[in-house]
């Protein structure tokens, strides 16, 4: 899926304005990238069962309210900000699938409606979670193929745009693809 994007350095320079205080270059730059997030966001949640609680509107806004947030960061460039986008979109989904996997066990504080709890995946939530224990494993052996990870699953990012957004060869990505997604089958097998 082919996404139109503003020349990077014109993110990029945006991002540093923001970074250095400039609140009018946030405003320049969120119509820029909220459009990409949307698109992301969508592609993902395209991916998963129908009837899901968390729609693509309230994902996009989420992980929109959350780099908003991000005022200690200093943004380095585009593959920077997409990086802790994906990342963000990555926790809102596991802290979603968590909080209904407690809900389910009947343990929290959380309440659901009849309807919610009928739509809510067991299964898919427990995936959804050992998947994140076991990339945040990869990170810490290989950073660069869990980012590619995140771009690519939590993302929606194609082979050219992770490699576009990373500023690596798309034989890398493909590369990199391939071994973690060995290596993350192969921890989470274990698990089971």
């Amino acid at each position: 899926m082919p996404i139109p994007s503003p020349p990077p350095q014109e993110i990029t320079q945006l991002l540093v304005d923001w970074s250095n205080g400039n609140q009018a270059a946030l405003d320049q730059l969120m119509p820029l990238v909220y459009t990409e997030l949307r698109q992301l966001a969508h592609w993902y949640m395209r991916r998963e069962r129908p009837g899901h609680t968390m729609q693509t509107t309230a994902l996009i806004h989420e992980a929109y309210l959350r780099l908003v947030d991000q005022t200690q960061v200093r943004w380095e460039n585009q593959a920077h900000f997409f990086g802790i986008a994906a990342r963000l979109m990555r926790q809102i989904l596991i802290e979603h699938a968590r909080s209904h996997t407690r809900a389910k066990r009947g343990g929290g504080a959380v309440t659901l409606s009849l309807d919610e709890a009928a739509l809510v995946s067991q299964a898919r939530a427990v995936e959804l979670l050992a998947l994140n224990d076991a990339l945040e494993r990869l990170a810490t052996v290989d950073p660069r193929k869990s980012r590619v990870v995140e771009l690519r699953f939590f993302g929606g990012l194609s082979v050219e745009e992770t490699a576009r957004v990373l500023n690596i060869a798309s034989n890398t990505v493909l590369r990199d693809w391939r071994l973690a997604k060995a290596w993350l089958h192969r921890e989470i097998s274990h698990e089971q």
